[in-house]
């Protein structure tokens, strides 16, 4: 004879309700679905929410979950559709605030992604991820001293915190505050060690690279070349580097390196010619400018050919080459001094004073047009 009583029996035996059997399929579907976002599986993801919405057609984790599924495949102006019905909803779920903040940040609505994380943190003023894409969004407005403040306060939370710190140099190098950028860089060597990105130390090279301590970046480049041998930013800058310390022939050999990768990058081959041109091989330094021009104009590689005319003693196909490049140039001083100094070789004096004068008409001060002017004037 068995033991449990009727009411027991009944207790056991009592069938779930409707709504009980449609909550726990929900729960299911909803566990099921975040995981296959987990595992990229968005086309499944997006069944089992949708079908949570054929039972519950407001429920928040099937529209959250929707969204998510949305900005995943890029399809922002869709997610910020599903996040904003449940926000309309329950309008203090984290995870929809969290999501349409990134949508917006993903369509570059900076604006409009601070003000939804700013909602966000009223509710949870410690979150250090959402502090820290606050203070990013601040930086792409050029916000500056809002941006500082909100990654100071990140760095009060959690001392070394890596994006705080690289957000912070790059901060400081988005205002020219180079020297101030190296300090934030340099921190994020120290703490990662051997483990640093790449991309930092490119980024600390690239500060010397501006303050024209070329030497001192060389490092930053090697060091990134030896985790990533083929690196385009490396090479650029150690190429720029070696080019800045006058160390022709090394960074001709960075820019020939890059243009195994890329034989076709305009920039990269009027480099290339420059190096040549600097280490006199001028039917190479030629070629090269040549190159850059069949595949679009370019200025660079025209003026390199015209200083080219000027070494050769072609001084007035260089004039002409120069005052071609005037007409959308007009305030590159290089070009007036240029030409200038090809008016003195042939005896013009007067013709390289009024090119000048046509320069500091411009309003411009310039050191070298100063100086040059000083020089031809002072010629008998």
């Amino acid at each position: 004879m068995s033991d449990i009583s009727n009411n027991d029996e009944e207790e056991i035996l009592e069938p779930k309700s409707q709504e009980e059997i449609e909550q726990q399929k929900i729960s299911e579907l909803s566990k099921r679905g975040y995981q296959l976002l987990k595992e990229k599986m968005i086309p499944e993801a997006e069944d089992c929410f949708n079908e949570i919405l054929e039972i519950d057609n407001d429920n928040n984790y099937a529209l959250v979950g929707l969204g998510d599924a949305a900005r995943k495949k890029g399809k922002f102006k869709d997610a910020i559709i599903y996040y904003q019905k449940c926000l309309d909803l329950y309008e203090l779920n984290n995870y929809a605030l969290f999501g349409l903040a990134d949508c917006y940040k993903a369509l570059r609505k900076f604006n409009q992604a601070i003000k939804i994380w700013e909602q966000y943190l009223l509710h949870d003023s410690g979150n250090i991820t959402v502090l820290t894409r606050v203070a990013d969004a601040y930086r792409k407005v050029k916000d500056f001293k809002s941006s500082k403040e909100v990654y100071l306060r990140v760095l009060e939370l959690e001392a070394d915190n890596p994006y705080a710190l690289i957000g912070l140099g790059h901060l400081h190098y988005d205002f020219k505050e180079f020297r101030e950028a190296l300090h934030y860089w340099e921190r994020m060597v120290e703490v990662k060690n051997d483990s640093i990105d790449i991309r930092v130390l490119t980024s600390l090279g690239n500060c010397h690279r501006k303050l024209k301590s070329h030497e001192n970046g060389l490092k930053y480049f090697i060091q990134a070349l030896e985790i990533e041998p083929n690196n385009f930013y490396a090479l650029f800058g150690l190429a720029d580097c070696y080019r800045g310390l006058n160390r022709d022939q090394e960074s001709l050999e960075c820019w020939q390196k890059i243009l195994k990768l890329d034989p076709y990058n305009k920039v990269i081959l009027t480099r290339a010619g420059d190096s040549y041109r600097a280490l006199e091989d001028f039917d190479h330094a030629e070629e090269y400018y040549q190159k850059a021009l069949n595949i679009e104009f370019d200025a660079y590689a025209i003026l390199g050919l015209a200083l080219i005319n000027k070494e050769k003693g072609n001084f007035v196909s260089a004039i002409e080459s120069l005052q071609g490049l005037l007409k959308n140039d007009r305030k590159n001083h290089r070009l007036y001094t240029e030409i200038a100094e090809c008016h003195m070789i042939l005896g013009e004096k007067t013709k390289a004073i009024e090119i000048l004068e046509e320069f500091q008409k411009l309003g411009i001060r310039n050191i070298y047009v100063t100086n040059l002017m000083a020089r031809i004037k002072a010629v008998q």
